[in-house]
């Protein structure tokens, strides 16, 4: 038997009122565990909307500032008392309250208060450790019941967010598309790789207006296009394609650069760097004509297209490569990877990078 189940979603500066309709049948009890500033931007608007309401709100928490396990264990004690959970803010937070509900069988709810990534839509879970390195992939087959999706939030978060969300939004195309090539996929792989184009064409066409508009804190169409592409495209095609389809060398090369204190240092976002991972993959498989598209949006925008934009060297790339392929995001790849491709590839990047035109 084959149960593939999929959240629904309200998007729209009312979003939220929709919440006793839909989180009803759920139970009366929620804990809200959010980031502290996705709490301070939305736990007074969902409170607003729950008054009145079978809904009560058992406690706000936060949760922990990485999706960690230690943070997960933290976490469990107080949420005791509620009936489900109410998840707020970007992908760590949401991350970390998508495992503790796996953990504590739960149902799950999400309030995505930026546009950074799909969590808020997946049914997988990224776990770290507490320095910030990859620690694990968190499998299951059960996403958020609703997403509630207010886009006035996300115009006022800043946006950074916004903008490391295209580059990681783009990567589920580029990644299912070539980790795919060559099979013949099932019905729910073969949904999630068609509906992938949904993830690279919005952003190309829209993604810089969309920034420009995020930045002046407006809600429209281009940014409200972009929003859904980034939470909703992309969230489905995770959940409808397996595992070894919905991440890929891109990812595999960000889980490389976790290991740089470097990078971690200057905080470079998950999407930021995916979006480099982006470059570097579509080198290495020579796909150049896609990479000079993604290449000329980058530039347009500010985000990665060579090392030093994300505060690395030609030295750290083996040691980069070594931990990409210590996971599993290659695991199903057209070819077999190695670490030298991945540096070759790199340095190809770099050099090309430096005399693009564009």
């Amino acid at each position: 038997m084959q149960e593939t189940l999929f959240p629904g979603y309200t998007i729209g500066d009312d979003a939220y009122t929709n919440i006793p309709a839909v989180c009803a049948p759920f139970g009366k009890k929620a804990a809200v565990i959010g980031g502290k500033h996705a709490l301070a931007a939305a736990e007074e608007k969902i409170r607003k909307a729950v008054e009145g309401s079978d809904i009560e709100i058992t406690g706000t928490f936060w949760y922990g500032g990485e999706s960690s396990v230690e943070n997960i264990q933290m976490l469990i004690p107080k949420v005791k008392d509620a009936d489900m959970i109410f998840a707020v803010g970007g992908g760590k937070a949401i991350d970390t309250c998508k495992v503790l509900s796996h953990m504590t069988h739960r149902p799950f709810f999400t309030f995505p208060t930026i546009a950074s990534t799909c969590a808020s839509c997946t049914s997988l879970g990224i776990l770290y450790h507490p320095d910030g390195s990859l620690r694990e992939y968190s499998f299951s087959k059960i996403p958020p019941n609703h997403i509630f999706i207010d886009p006035q939030i996300i115009a006022d978060a800043p946006v950074k967010y916004l903008w490391a969300g295209m580059g990681d939004t783009m990567a589920k195309h580029f990644e299912c598309t070539t980790s795919s090539r060559g099979d013949v996929p099932a019905h729910s792989d073969a949904m999630g790789i068609a509906l992938s184009t949904m993830c690279a064409e919005p952003i190309l066409r829209w993604g810089h207006q969309a920034m420009e508009d995020c930045k002046a804190h407006r809600v429209t169409n281009e940014l409200t296009e972009v929003i859904l592409g980034i939470i909703v495209s992309t969230g489905l095609v995770s959940n409808f394609v397996q595992v070894d389809y919905t991440t890929g060398m891109a990812h595999a090369i960000y889980n490389g650069f976790t290991i740089l204190p470097s990078t971690e240092e200057h905080h470079h976002l998950h999407g930021e760097v995916v979006s480099y991972g982006i470059l570097a993959m579509l080198t290495v498989d020579k796909q150049y004509e896609e990479r000079d598209k993604v290449m000329r949006f980058n530039r347009s925008i500010g985000l990665p297209t060579k090392l030093a934009d994300i505060h690395a060297t030609p030295q750290d790339l083996t040691a980069v490569a070594e931990k990409a392929l210590k996971g599993i995001d290659v695991r199903k790849w057209p070819y077999p990877v190695t670490v030298e491709m991945l540096v070759e590839g790199m340095k190809e990047l770099e050099e090309y990078s430096q005399s693009f035109a564009g």
